[in-house]
């Protein structure tokens, strides 16, 4: 028999916005025992490209070290580990005393010893690692101890102290399946694991026609996902059946379930986890309710509520959105209204610190709307704040400053002074040796885009004077100090669309609002299952690009896209007919598909300009007609409206729809997506501006006045002294009256 307990539980702010879900918790029987998995034992091969190592470690001195990051998912146990190691180093090493150091979690587990005979070669090296010593996770050192002389004292800073591994090093795990409990309490896991540095690849079960409000519940669950998985990427493909090899999202009412499932009868809005009956060793998270709405609220408690969740089975009493979201108020955005101090971009303050000569650079990621525009020609402020072990004399210490590997300063770092030693100190956690310095500079808004990072590297050279003097004892250590601020707050929003970048690294102009408010999603009356994917995909990332679940995002069919005030994310081939037929002058392509021709498509276009990688090269208005199949990416204003924007997903048939995935998950191909055409064949990416622009976003008048003038210097010089004549003429006769007046006359 049922106990059931009713919790009465919190109102949260989720970013800014309240929400609040009741839950019931409901204790089960255990559902009938699947057949036991048979242990199926694993090998998981992570390169340190994976882990965080996009580039060649490099490590130099007498004692350097790098540090790469593994994690190991909560249903998986490490039975075996080992590290092929690709590394070259010097070939001026002392060799009996030279040697690579690994580690794990601090302890040492292996060395490798330098020889003579393969130094200035790339060599590959097998080192087993003991399984005991993996956690969730864990921090895989490697420390290079070098030396080139056997004199009793040797200079750090010495050239020959060097040694490179290479990202295309691997980590390979050998793991074995672990049982999980039906709990809520894990969820996201197993469906998504942060200890998995893998793209995620989560199976959404779908009725065989879902409705419009079934989908909706669908995205809004795959756009959380979306935005656990962050970097990793997601791919949500979309089944009818239970998964045979996975985990598995199911969404929808029992009645609309595939097979029947083993959960407490459904009265209300319900979250399950079970057992997958089809994948042995596999669960299944349920989202259902008795009726579309009811499935929609438990997929908002699911997204809302999770940490009020536990047990096998909770019921959703009631669930509350919060207020509708204001426009920008993404919390993966900066806030644009105000200076932004770098503790609000980093997890820990410890991250702003380094030490070592030449450390790794303090990395910010900077979100910000697509559509900031500087109309004064101004820069971003800076006000950067850092201190550091001042050298003892001048010498070639710097801090670089860099916005995504673009150079936009450099400073040198002065010397220590005399009053450095008086013991007042703004940072406790470094010596008192430190320097403290502030600079303001304007970073160039040309290089800021909607995904920027902030590079902060110090070069803390070696201060040896003489030989065997200056030799550090202790490493220089650097900080930013957390109050440093970046300053978006005299920009405004104002962007000349369709411009296809935008919507490549941003999803704007759909997430100007972070939870789709403004935004319908146009699907074909019958979806495939490539159209349901493209679905759910994009919304993972759109969650990605936010930080925030499509909580207000609509799904529509063909027949309501021409009622719809909202920005149109169409997604179906060019025989689905999710672009009504009315809208053919406004398109800048036309996919024209044979029925005989198969996947054969005739695309007609005229170009205006176009991209080679970052070359834009004006093509005059050339009629371009392209046969074959292909995938497209097209931006164009809703007609009737007034800066209302569409993007279509299409292509000559549904299959090459997940092309156009694969595009967003690649950043180099990211890149290469601009103006308002973006076609896709396979691995290549052509973008193209085909059809007139339109304007987003608001300047003030006096800001339009002023830009425009600054574009004609010649003119406002001459229009400068004609306003001083007209002022000094006007001056000359107000005072020639008032002295008329007091003399009377």
């Amino acid at each position: 028999m049922k106990s059931v307990v009713t919790f009465v539980l919190w109102l949260a702010g989720l970013c800014g916005a309240a929400y609040s879900v009741v839950l019931e918790a409901v204790q089960t029987a255990p559902p009938a025992p699947v057949a036991a998995a048979p242990a199926q034992a694993s090998t998981l091969t992570l390169p340190f490209a994976a882990l965080g190592a996009y580039a060649p470690l490099r490590m130099h001195g007498l004692d350097d070290s790098r540090i790469v990051n593994v994690g190991v998912r909560l249903d998986r146990v490490v039975t075996a580990a080992h590290m092929r190691l690709r590394y070259t180093y010097s070939p001026a090493l002392v060799f009996p005393l030279s040697h690579l150091k690994i580690s794990i979690n601090g302890e040492a587990v292996a060395t490798v010893p330098l020889d003579r005979e393969h130094a200035g070669q790339l060599v590959t090296q097998e080192i087993p690692l003991d399984p005991r010593f993996f956690t969730d996770y864990n921090q895989i050192g490697i420390q290079l101890i070098a030396h080139y002389t056997l004199d009793h004292c040797e200079d750090p800073e010495n050239s020959a102290l060097w040694a490179d591994v290479s990202p295309t090093s691997e980590v390979v795990l050998d793991t074995a399946p672990i049982r999980l409990p039906n709990d809520l309490a894990l969820v996201p896991a197993p469906f998504f694991d942060r200890r998995d540095v893998t793209p995620l690849r989560l199976p959404f079960v779908l009725p065989a026609a879902p409705d419009n409000d079934t989908l909706k519940s669908a995205g809004v669950v795959a756009s959380w996902f979306g935005l656990l998985a962050d970097y990793r990427q997601a791919r949500f493909p979309a089944l009818s059946t239970l998964p045979t090899d996975s985990d598995a999202i199911v969404v929808g009412t029992p009645a609309q379930w595939p097979v029947p499932l083993q959960t407490p009868p459904v009265v209300v809005s319900m979250l399950t986890v079970i057992d997958n009956p089809a994948a042995a060793g596999r669960k299944l998270l349920v989202v259902t309710g008795r009726n579309a709405a009811e499935v929609e609220q438990a997929a908002d408690a699911l997204v809302l509520g999770k940490a009020a969740m536990s047990g096998s089975s909770v019921q959703v009493a009631h669930v509350d959105i919060g207020s509708p979201r204001k426009p920008y108020d993404a919390p993966r955005w900066l806030p644009i209204g105000r200076p932004v101090a770098f503790k609000e971009l980093v997890d820990d303050p410890h991250q702003l610190q380094v030490s070592g000569s030449r450390p790794d650079a303090i990395r910010l990621n900077l979100r910000v709307p697509a559509d900031l525009y500087s109309w004064t020609g101004q820069g971003v402020p800076l006000d950067l704040k850092y201190r550091y072990t001042a050298p003892t004399v001048e010498n070639d210490s710097t801090l670089a400053v860099a916005v995504n590997d673009q150079l936009v300063k450099s400073f040198r770092l002065l010397p220590a002074r005399a009053e450095d030693s008086q013991g007042r100190l703004r940072l406790p956690l470094l010596p008192s040796t430190d320097a403290r310095s502030t600079n303001a500079l304007d970073i160039p808004a040309f290089r800021v885009g909607s995904s920027n990072q902030l590079q902060l590297s110090f070069d803390l050279s070696s201060q040896k004077t003489g030989l065997c003097q200056g030799v550090a004892k202790n490493p220089a250590q650097a900080a930013v100090d957390p109050d440093s601020t970046i300053d978006f707050s005299h920009f405004v929003h104002y962007a000349r669309m369709p411009d296809l970048a935008f919507f490549a690294n941003s999803g704007f102009p759909f997430t100007r609002y972070a939870d789709l408010a403004q935004t319908a999603v146009i699907i074909p009356e019958r979806p495939l299952a490539q159209d349901l994917e493209t679905l759910l995909t994009m919304l993972g990332h759109m969650g990605q690009w936010t930080g925030l679940p499509a909580l207000r995002v609509q799904i529509a069919r063909p027949a309501q896209a021409m009622q719809l005030q909202k920005d149109l994310l169409l997604i179906g081939d060019s025989t689905s007919g999710v672009i009504p037929a009315a809208w053919g002058d406004a398109l800048p392509l036309a996919i024209n598909a044979s029925p005989a021709a198969g996947s054969v498509a005739r695309a007609t276009f005229s170009v205006k300009e176009y991209w080679r990688g970052a070359a834009r090269v004006p093509q005059g208005s050339a009629r371009l007609d392209e046969s074959g199949a292909l995938a497209a990416i097209l931006g164009f204003e809703l007609p009737g409206s007034h800066g209302l924007s569409a993007v279509a997903l299409t292509g000559s048939d549904a299959e090459h729809l997940r092309a156009l995935l694969n595009v967003f998950e690649k950043p180099d191909t990211v890149a290469q997506m601009q103006g308002d055409v973006t076609l896709v064949r396979g691995d290549r990416v052509e973008s193209m501006r085909v059809g007139n622009t339109y304007v987003v976003g608001y300047v003030p008048w006096y800001a339009q006045i002023w830009a425009r003038a600054m574009r004609h210097p010649i003119l406002l010089g001459v229009l400068g002294a004609l306003a001083g004549l007209l002022l000094a003429i006007g001056a000359f006769t107000a005072l020639q009256e008032l002295a008329a007046r007091r003399r009377g006359l």
